[in-house]
């Protein structure tokens, strides 16, 4: 009797279950889309980047460089200096730069295209940045030894070790030290600086006509013997007379 009153639950149940699946299946959340990528979600999760986030919002970067970036069919690239390569620059470093360098530093930190690692190892240098100046843009040098990759300014050189962000549109590399420009912490040319002042006026070296004005012309000379000559001969024949005239009286 057991069997006969369990059989046709068991069968009812069977018969329930593919119309019952359907319904559970459609009850499951699907998965949310992806939204825009979010540049200062990944610094805040990869921590250490406190300088860099204030930096990019005191130049208004963040809000230009997030508006390019969802809507670029190339991509880009950005390298982030941590708190510590901030900190090791000399004091002043940062401070002393007007707003135009600021974001002309921050842009120098992001290339317009994407590059994965391995991208790095095959690229023709120099690599365009987002920064430029008179001279056009300004670019950064790679190489590798290896699967190591170094990036170079031409002040300095670091390695990219680690990937906060390797997927496209959006390439993220942390590094160690600030990417510092030439164009902004090169060396100055000599040329550039003004020439020391003296502090002695020169004496004045006397002209030909100073000098000629200062002595006598020889023809003045000359005139002034004769005019002597003439003094003494006129006298002379004088006296004579008188002696005469003194004999004869």
């Amino acid at each position: 009797m057991a069997l006969t009153t369990t059989t046709p639950l068991a069968l009812i149940l069977l018969t329930l279950i593919p119309f019952l699946t359907p319904q559970i299946q459609a009850q499951a959340p699907a998965p949310a889309p992806s939204g825009p990528i979010n540049i200062t979600t990944i610094f805040e999760k990869a921590g250490q980047y406190n300088f860099l986030i204030r930096l990019l919002n005191e130049t208004q970067q963040l809000t230009q460089i997030q508006t390019q970036l969802n809507s670029t069919s190339e991509g880009f690239t950005i390298f982030a200096p941590t708190d510590n390569a901030f900190q090791n620059l000399p004091s002043g470093a940062i401070n002393d730069l007007s707003d135009q360098q600021k974001v002309q530093l921050i842009l120098y930190h992001v290339t317009p295209k994407y590059y994965s690692l391995s991208d790095f190892l095959t690229v023709s240098n120099p690599v365009r940045t987002q920064a430029s100046g008179k001279e056009g843009n300004w670019g950064l040098h790679f190489t590798s030894q290896g699967n190591q990759v170094n990036v170079s300014t031409g002040v300095v050189t670091v390695p990219i070790n680690n990937a906060l962000r390797q997927q496209f549109p959006l390439a993220v590399y942390q590094l160690d030290k600030v990417l510092l420009p030439s164009e902004l912490f090169g060396a100055k040319s000599p040329s550039s600086s003004p020439a020391p002042k003296s502090s002695k006026t020169p004496s004045k070296t006397p002209s030909s006509s100073d000098v000629e004005g200062d002595a006598p012309s020889p023809a003045s000379s000359k005139k002034d013997d004769s005019a002597a000559g003439r003094n003494v001969g006129f006298g002379f024949v004088a006296g004579l007379g008188l002696i005469c005239m003194g004999v004869l009286l």
